[in-house]
């Protein structure tokens, strides 16, 4: 007897990808995704609050630490295309993903492979990182984030975060602590977006 919820009658719709179709920073993006990955139907709000109020400068070197599907990385691949992006997760599906939509958006100026955090990123240092932080990432996996970014940044490099507002005043201590400063770039109902620059 057939199941009967909806659930299972569309079971092989499930497995098929996604496409999100979008504009991103005044740029037409478009991203597969699939059940799994974080935020698979639309561009999270964090993302967008994040890319609505970064600086990019054309040629900067970038790195996005927990990608996802790319919508962070990719966009600013775009925006830097004098520049050289590198994307990186420690989700073997979201970097199979990423990969498609770097062939996707036609973008040759970035590269993305699994690391978890930066310890996959070797000898690179970058003028801008970005991290849309997990809200349950806990405490010393964030502490290791943070560090190592400080450590992969060119003097003067931003390193730009969105996070929910919950953690803001952590975020604001440990910039603070690690790299000097701390700057709240904007605070909407739910997410922050803050930056640091290594002095």
């Amino acid at each position: 007897m057939p199941p009967k919820s909806r659930y299972f009658q569309d079971i092989e719709q499930y497995r098929q990808d996604m496409l999100i179709k979008t504009e991103l920073c005044g740029v037409p993006m478009q991203f597969a995704t699939t059940w799994g990955l974080f935020s698979p139907k639309a561009i999270d709000e964090g993302s967008r609050l994040m890319l609505d109020h970064i600086q990019v400068e054309s040629d900067d070197n970038c790195l996005d630490i927990g990608c996802g599907y790319g919508p962070l990385g990719l966009t600013i691949a775009k925006l830097a295309p004098q520049g050289k992006t590198t994307l990186v997760d420690k989700d073997f599906v979201a970097i199979d993903y990423t990969n498609k939509n770097i062939k996707l958006n036609r973008l040759d100026n970035c590269e993305a492979f699994l690391s978890n955090g930066l310890n996959q990123t070797g000898r690179r240092h970058f003028n801008l990182i970005v991290s849309n932080i997990p809200a349950k990432v806990g405490n010393e996996l964030l502490s290791l984030f943070l560090y190592d970014a400080l450590q992969h940044l060119e003097p003067g490099g931003r390193f730009y975060v969105v996070t929910i507002s919950g953690i803001r005043k952590y975020i604001e201590r440990s910039f603070k602590e690690l790299f000097g400063n701390y700057k709240k770039v904007k605070q909407g109902k739910t997410y922050t977006v803050a930056m640091a620059v290594k002095q």
